[in-house]
């Protein structure tokens, strides 16, 4: 899926035709610099590596800027790469042109990728939604706890996969389906409706849905 590459700005409500409240989240989309294209002769797969926030050269890795050089393209602090749907075509986009929050339209969908918020170590309670024990009939000192996590003497071990307490969040997150209500090009800002993975200023994916 084709897309753009954005920061999360934050949310906010605006008012629909109707006059209803709507919870939307404003996305710094682009600008996004064509750096090159993968193709199925040369890489073994179509897609087009975007370029995004400029940096100076002692910010960029030697063979970065090797491959920045190579491409005729500025500096970059984050580089990905769009593959596209079997529907989708690449050949409209030039190497070495900017592509702006414009690439997207109101009323469009689109799936949002980025990395949820870090919960650091949480219990079962906060990060599997375990009721704990009620506080009676002998229960004292695990109100929280997890219970019983394993077998009995056979086969006497504890299966994978059991919930239990560990580190939560931090992880790449996909939010699909996001109708997007507003296009400020000027600002360079899209609005969708809902929220999406991670804090303040958290990079995300923009990928267009056919």
């Amino acid at each position: 899926m084709l897309g753009l590459i954005g920061k999360k700005v934050g949310m906010t409500q605006i008012f629909d035709a109707n006059g209803k409240v709507m919870p939307v989240t404003v996305i710094k989309a682009g600008p996004c610099h064509v750096i090159c294209k993968r193709t199925i002769e040369e890489n073994g797969y179509d897609a087009v590596q975007l370029g995004y926030e400029e940096v100076i050269a002692k910010k960029v890795s030697n063979p970065m800027q090797g491959h920045f050089k190579k491409h005729n393209s500025p500096l970059f602090r984050t580089v990905r790469e769009f593959r596209p749907s079997f529907d989708q075509v690449s050949s409209d986009i030039e190497i070495g042109s900017t592509l702006t929050a414009d690439y997207f339209t109101a009323d469009e969908y689109v799936t949002v990728v980025g990395n949820s918020k870090g919960r650091g170590f949480a219990g079962v309670v906060k990060r599997h939604k375990f009721a704990g024990f009620e506080q009676s009939h002998g229960v004292h000192e695990s109100y929280r706890g997890g219970g019983s996590i394993g077998q009995c003497a056979q086969p006497s071990r504890v299966f994978k996969g059991v919930k239990m307490a560990g580190h939560m969040g931090n992880a790449r997150t996909s939010i699909k389906h996001l109708r997007i209500v507003k296009v400020d090009i000027e600002n360079g800002l899209i609005m969708v409706k809902g929220a999406i993975p991670g804090h303040r200023n958290t990079l995300v994916l923009i990928h267009k849905e056919q």
